[in-house]
């Protein structure tokens, strides 16, 4: 799968990513919802960038684990983050 088909999976809204939030509001996908020690909900949100990113990093897990890889999906997946 490539790069955009990857992206393509996701839905996209302006928001700060985690990994850049000096950047400001660039197009985003919710990756996680965290309850931090404070109270509530916080969603985190990343950019194209880091989705790649991360995709590939759960890819190489999964591949040295020697199971299937299935991009997409990483607000459900414990693998985020």
């Amino acid at each position: 799968m490539d790069r955009q088909q990857i992206l393509d999976l996701y839905q996209w809204s302006d928001g700060v990513c985690f990994r850049h939030p000096s950047r400001g509001d660039v197009p985003t996908a919710h990756v996680k919802t965290i309850r931090p020690p404070a109270g509530g909900m916080q969603d985190v949100r990343a950019c194209r960038e880091c989705v790649v990113d991360i995709e590939e990093a759960r890819e190489k897990v999964a591949c040295r684990e020697g199971r299937p890889y299935m991009p997409g999906d990483l607000a459900d997946s414990d693998e985020c983050g």
